[in-house]
Protein backbone atom coordinates (compact mmCIF):
# COMPACT_ATOMS: atom_id res chain seq x y z
CA UNK A 1 0.00 0.00 0.00
CA UNK A 2 2.71 2.48 0.64
CA UNK A 3 4.34 1.74 -2.50
CA UNK A 4 1.37 2.70 -4.20
CA UNK A 5 0.36 5.46 -2.25
CA UNK A 6 4.12 6.81 -3.23
CA UNK A 7 3.82 6.21 -6.66
CA UNK A 8 -0.05 8.26 -6.91
CA UNK A 9 1.78 10.90 -4.68
CA UNK A 10 4.82 10.89 -7.37
CA UNK A 11 2.21 11.13 -10.64
CA UNK A 12 0.15 14.32 -8.79
CA UNK A 13 2.91 16.07 -8.25
CA UNK A 14 4.27 15.53 -11.64
CA UNK A 15 0.85 16.71 -12.91
CA UNK A 16 0.83 20.02 -10.79
CA UNK A 17 4.08 20.69 -12.12
CA UNK A 18 3.30 20.01 -15.67
CA UNK A 19 0.17 22.15 -15.28
CA UNK A 20 2.21 24.93 -13.97
CA UNK A 21 4.81 24.84 -16.86
CA UNK A 22 1.90 24.35 -19.45
CA UNK A 23 0.20 27.72 -18.49
CA UNK A 24 3.27 29.62 -17.49
CA UNK A 25 6.22 28.43 -20.17
CA UNK A 26 5.90 27.42 -23.70
CA UNK A 27 8.71 26.71 -26.32
CA UNK A 28 8.40 28.06 -29.71
CA UNK A 29 10.45 27.65 -33.35
CA UNK A 30 11.20 30.68 -34.98
CA UNK A 31 10.40 30.57 -39.05
CA UNK A 32 11.65 32.67 -41.47
CA UNK A 33 14.41 35.87 -40.92
CA UNK A 34 12.01 38.65 -39.79
CA UNK A 35 13.43 39.36 -36.67
CA UNK A 36 17.42 38.98 -38.18
CA UNK A 37 19.81 39.80 -36.92
CA UNK A 38 18.97 39.05 -33.27
CA UNK A 39 16.58 36.03 -33.60
CA UNK A 40 16.99 33.60 -36.21
CA UNK A 41 14.98 30.85 -37.97
CA UNK A 42 15.31 27.56 -36.65
CA UNK A 43 15.91 28.79 -33.10
CA UNK A 44 13.80 27.85 -30.53
CA UNK A 45 12.78 30.36 -27.82
CA UNK A 46 10.96 30.40 -24.84
CA UNK A 47 8.18 32.55 -24.11
CA UNK A 48 6.79 33.39 -20.77
CA UNK A 49 2.91 33.86 -21.16
CA UNK A 50 2.49 35.03 -17.67
CA UNK A 51 4.61 38.13 -17.93
CA UNK A 52 2.13 40.87 -18.77
CA UNK A 53 -0.38 39.35 -16.36
CA UNK A 54 1.39 42.27 -14.06
CA UNK A 55 2.46 44.80 -16.81
CA UNK A 56 1.62 45.92 -19.71
CA UNK A 57 3.93 45.61 -23.22
CA UNK A 58 6.37 47.81 -23.29
CA UNK A 59 8.28 49.51 -26.05
CA UNK A 60 11.23 47.42 -27.33
CA UNK A 61 9.61 44.20 -25.50
CA UNK A 62 10.16 40.70 -27.94
CA UNK A 63 6.49 39.41 -27.86
CA UNK A 64 4.74 36.64 -29.14
CA UNK A 65 1.48 36.94 -30.29
CA UNK A 66 -1.35 35.83 -32.52
CA UNK A 67 -1.60 37.77 -35.82
CA UNK A 68 -5.01 39.18 -36.99
CA UNK A 69 -4.17 37.68 -40.28
CA UNK A 70 -4.91 34.74 -41.57
CA UNK A 71 -1.91 32.32 -40.47
CA UNK A 72 -1.54 28.61 -38.81
CA UNK A 73 1.22 29.71 -36.71
CA UNK A 74 2.15 32.67 -34.00
CA UNK A 75 4.36 35.52 -34.87
CA UNK A 76 7.49 37.00 -33.13
CA UNK A 77 7.61 40.97 -33.15
CA UNK A 78 9.41 43.95 -31.48
CA UNK A 79 6.96 46.26 -29.64
CA UNK A 80 7.16 49.32 -31.50
CA UNK A 81 3.96 51.64 -30.56
CA UNK A 82 1.99 51.90 -27.67
CA UNK A 83 -1.83 52.10 -27.45
CA UNK A 84 -2.75 56.14 -28.13
CA UNK A 85 0.39 56.90 -30.13
CA UNK A 86 0.95 57.61 -33.68
CA UNK A 87 3.52 55.96 -35.19
CA UNK A 88 5.08 56.80 -39.41
CA UNK A 89 7.74 55.52 -41.11
CA UNK A 90 10.07 58.33 -43.14
CA UNK A 91 13.51 58.65 -43.71
CA UNK A 92 14.52 54.92 -42.85
CA UNK A 93 13.17 55.66 -39.75
CA UNK A 94 9.99 54.57 -37.14
CA UNK A 95 8.77 57.97 -35.65
CA UNK A 96 6.39 57.69 -32.40
CA UNK A 97 4.56 61.17 -32.18
CA UNK A 98 6.64 62.92 -34.66
CA UNK A 99 9.70 61.90 -32.76
CA UNK A 100 12.17 59.27 -34.45
CA UNK A 101 13.48 56.30 -32.48
CA UNK A 102 16.71 55.71 -32.21
CA UNK A 103 17.30 51.44 -32.96
CA UNK A 104 20.55 50.18 -32.90
CA UNK A 105 19.15 46.67 -33.41
CA UNK A 106 17.20 46.53 -36.34
CA UNK A 107 19.67 44.62 -39.58
CA UNK A 108 18.95 47.86 -42.08
CA UNK A 109 17.72 50.55 -42.43
CA UNK A 110 13.82 50.81 -43.78
CA UNK A 111 13.52 51.17 -47.47
CA UNK A 112 9.62 51.89 -47.19
CA UNK A 113 7.35 54.72 -46.43
CA UNK A 114 4.06 54.43 -44.03
CA UNK A 115 1.72 57.52 -43.28
CA UNK A 116 1.08 58.55 -39.85
CA UNK A 117 -1.12 56.11 -38.44
CA UNK A 118 -2.42 56.29 -34.31
CA UNK A 119 -2.77 52.88 -32.39
CA UNK A 120 -6.02 51.99 -31.49
CA UNK A 121 -6.52 51.59 -27.50
CA UNK A 122 -5.65 48.32 -26.09
CA UNK A 123 -3.30 47.43 -29.31
CA UNK A 124 0.35 47.53 -30.17
CA UNK A 125 1.91 48.48 -33.22
CA UNK A 126 4.49 45.47 -33.75
CA UNK A 127 7.60 45.36 -36.37
CA UNK A 128 9.85 42.17 -37.21
CA UNK A 129 14.02 43.38 -36.46
CA UNK A 130 14.24 43.06 -40.58
CA UNK A 131 12.10 45.47 -41.15
CA UNK A 132 12.61 44.72 -45.25
CA UNK A 133 11.49 41.70 -45.04
CA UNK A 134 8.72 41.31 -42.10
CA UNK A 135 5.13 41.34 -42.11
CA UNK A 136 4.12 43.47 -39.48
CA UNK A 137 1.84 46.24 -38.29
CA UNK A 138 3.23 48.69 -40.90
CA UNK A 139 1.05 46.67 -43.49
CA UNK A 140 -1.74 47.62 -41.60
CA UNK A 141 -2.74 46.09 -38.43
CA UNK A 142 -2.14 46.04 -35.04
CA UNK A 143 -2.10 43.62 -32.45
CA UNK A 144 -4.87 43.40 -29.83
CA UNK A 145 -3.69 42.80 -26.07
CA UNK A 146 -5.79 39.99 -25.46
CA UNK A 147 -3.57 38.51 -28.77
CA UNK A 148 -0.45 38.21 -27.06
CA UNK A 149 0.88 35.15 -26.07
CA UNK A 150 3.53 36.29 -24.06
CA UNK A 151 7.23 37.97 -23.72
CA UNK A 152 10.11 35.93 -25.65
CA UNK A 153 12.54 35.18 -22.37
CA UNK A 154 15.60 33.40 -24.02
CA UNK A 155 16.79 30.90 -27.24
CA UNK A 156 17.86 27.73 -26.15
CA UNK A 157 18.46 25.45 -29.42
CA UNK A 158 20.81 25.59 -30.96
CA UNK A 159 23.04 24.95 -28.00
CA UNK A 160 25.84 27.37 -29.19
CA UNK A 161 22.43 30.31 -29.43
CA UNK A 162 22.08 29.73 -25.90
CA UNK A 163 21.26 33.07 -24.45
CA UNK A 164 18.53 35.66 -23.35
CA UNK A 165 16.40 37.78 -25.94
CA UNK A 166 17.59 41.38 -25.41
CA UNK A 167 14.43 43.43 -25.05
CA UNK A 168 15.94 46.80 -26.02
CA UNK A 169 13.95 49.80 -24.96
CA UNK A 170 14.86 52.51 -27.69
CA UNK A 171 15.35 56.33 -26.60
CA UNK A 172 13.89 59.25 -28.72
CA UNK A 173 15.81 61.82 -30.68
CA UNK A 174 17.75 61.87 -33.57
CA UNK A 175 21.03 61.46 -31.05
CA UNK A 176 19.65 59.20 -28.48
CA UNK A 177 21.23 55.80 -27.80
CA UNK A 178 18.54 53.17 -27.48
CA UNK A 179 9.79 35.41 -31.57
CA UNK A 180 6.45 29.62 -36.75
CA UNK A 181 6.59 33.04 -35.83
CA UNK A 182 7.54 35.08 -38.67
CA UNK A 183 6.41 35.50 -42.36
CA UNK A 184 8.03 37.14 -44.76
CA UNK A 185 6.06 39.83 -46.50
CA UNK A 186 3.71 38.61 -49.66
CA UNK A 187 3.46 35.13 -47.87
Amino acid sequence: MKFLREIVITVLIAIVIYAILRFTVQGYVVKYSCMLPNIESNEWIMVNKVSYAFSEPQRGDVIVLNPPIETEHPFIKRVIGLPGETVEVKEGKVFINGTPLTEEYILEPIRYTMPSRTVPEGEYFVMGDNRNSANDSHTGWTVPREDIIGKAMFVYWPLGKLGIVKHYHPQFGMDGEGVMICLPLGA
